[in-house]
């Protein structure tokens, strides 16, 4: 089973590194590249290396094991415990920590893009967030109330949410166009195959607080830190220093010119209720499930194990494909909108299905659509991502508005639509996992009509 699933005020003077820099990657292959239009590329970036793409991978996966294993299972057993009867709690528990990543994504983005240090840019922050990340999960797991786990997922969600953003701000950084799709493809397959092993890891230590979020968190941070030891970034103390920083610089960096950057900004949109509906679903999966087989909250870990073999399927096989499929056919809308399609038939099968195998049907529909998404629309948002060569940090962290704000608005959003037409003592999950279908479909279409440079 998958849960979910990761800017412009006036430009600051930093260099532009050519794409022959040696500096910028451990081992390059210079050479022009074809752009999506059929014509070459100017001054596109040397291919990234092996190594860098597989850490990266492995990093990806680290960060989503850690932070996104525990909506999909851990969260939801420890609200049963600690606050039974009240499944609405985990939405807010989400939804808060979700808030810190969109506050406090922006302001690490441009404080990561005009770090000067010898270890460049990423890395630093990459170690420090990991810490945070791992010093949040034993504040949740050993939380009393709910207060608490609201406070220790918020530092949960700060560190490995944050340190997602700024993986992805290294892509940004490095990586060529005419590998976009590749790379999206297999960190496609991560974030969606991460957290399916993080909830079986953690489903067998489901008696024990600590380790239920542990278990998960500990490789994942792991992984996370072996891209920041062996990937070597360029020196950045020789970097010509940037303005002081300012409240005002902080505040503009939350902004852009909608307009200067269109697809952008409707890219951005697309994403937004795409991931709208996505999260809406996903937060209450492991609610769902125990819902429509009448199977305990805390005894449905074997369940979700068997569902987890679909899940995986389905994920590595839409995610690890599409990306391959969309280098080499140079398109990427049409992918997106039968991602959109897929998960809207499998929100709406699980919705009325009547038994366990319907279940397993519309749950690798919607995992298959993920998995495209995930992949394809990641590469579609670094072609159209702006000021790649100097604000890439700060740009990803507004992309990434698009997932956080969806994490922390739609599991409020969502106890309004399972109250509506409930009976006595049950929610209407089936009715929410209708609308949520109905968004992800619109999300897609959306980028299909309006993302104009990208085909």
């Amino acid at each position: 089973m998958t849960p979910q699933d990761h800017p412009a005020p006036e430009p600051f003077p930093v260099p532009t590194v050519s794409a022959a820099s040696p500096a910028l990657n451990e081992a390059t292959v210079i050479g022009e590249e074809m752009s999506f239009t059929g014509t070459v590329a100017v001054g596109d970036r040397p291919k990234v290396s092996a190594l860098y793409i597989w850490l990266m991978v492995l990093a990806t996966f680290g960060a989503m094991m850690a932070l996104v294993a525990p909506i999909g299972y851990s969260l939801s057993v420890l609200v049963s415990r600690i606050a039974p009867g009240h499944d609405e709690y985990l939405g807010y528990v989400t939804g808060v920590g979700s808030l810190v990543v969109v506050l406090l994504g922006p302001i690490i983005g441009i404080l990561s893009d005009r770090t000067r240090s010898r270890f460049g840019r990423r890395r630093p922050w990459l170690l420090g967030l990991t810490l945070i990340g791992l010093t949040g999960l034993v504040i949740v797991a050993t939380a009393p109330n709910i207060g608490i786990a609201i406070a220790g997922w918020a530092v949960t969600q700060f560190g490995f949410g944050i340190a997602a953003l700024q993986l992805t701000s290294s892509l940004g950084d490095r990586l060529p166009e005419s590998q976009r799709g590749k790379v999206a493809g297999l960190n496609g397959v991560a974030v969606m195959v991460a957290p399916i092993f993080g909830v079986v890891l953690a489903s067998a230590f489901a008696g024990t607080s600590l380790l239920l979020f542990l278990v998960p968190g500990i490789p994942g941070a792991i992984l996370i830190l072996l891209f920041v030891i062996f990937i070597k970034e360029p020196d950045g103390r020789g970097f010509p220093t940037r303005p002081k920083a300012s409240v005002r610089s902080f505040l503009a960096g939350y902004g852009y010119n909608v307009k200067k950057y269109p697809d952008f900004s409707w890219n951005w949109l697309g994403r937004f209720t795409f991931n709208f509906g996505v999260t809406m679903a996903t937060t209450f999966t492991t609610f769902f499930f125990a819902s429509k087989l009448g199977i305990p909250v805390d005894e449905i870990g074997g369940i979700i194990a068997i569902t987890a073999l679909v899940g995986i399927a389905a994920t590595v096989g839409g995610a690890a494909l599409s990306g391959f499929l969309s280098d080499r056919l140079k398109r990427r809308k049409s992918f997106i909108v039968v991602a959109g399609l897929l998960f809207a038939a499998g929100t709406t099968v699980s919705a009325l299905a009547p038994d366990f195998t319907l279940l397993m049907i519309g749950l690798f529909a919607m995992n298959l659509g993920l998995g495209i998404f995930s992949a394809v629309d990641g590469a579609l948002m670094l072609d159209v991502l702006p000021e790649q060569d100097t604000e890439a940090g700060r740009f990803v962290a507004i992309a990434q508005f698009s997932t956080s704000i969806p994490q922390f608005a739609a599991p409020l959003f969502a106890p309004v639509v399972l109250l509506w037409g409930a009976s006595a003592g049950e929610s209407n999950y089936p009715l929410l996992y209708v609308v949520a279908g109905v968004l992800a479909l619109i999300g897609g279409l959306i980028i299909l009509f309006k993302v104009k440079s990208v085909r």
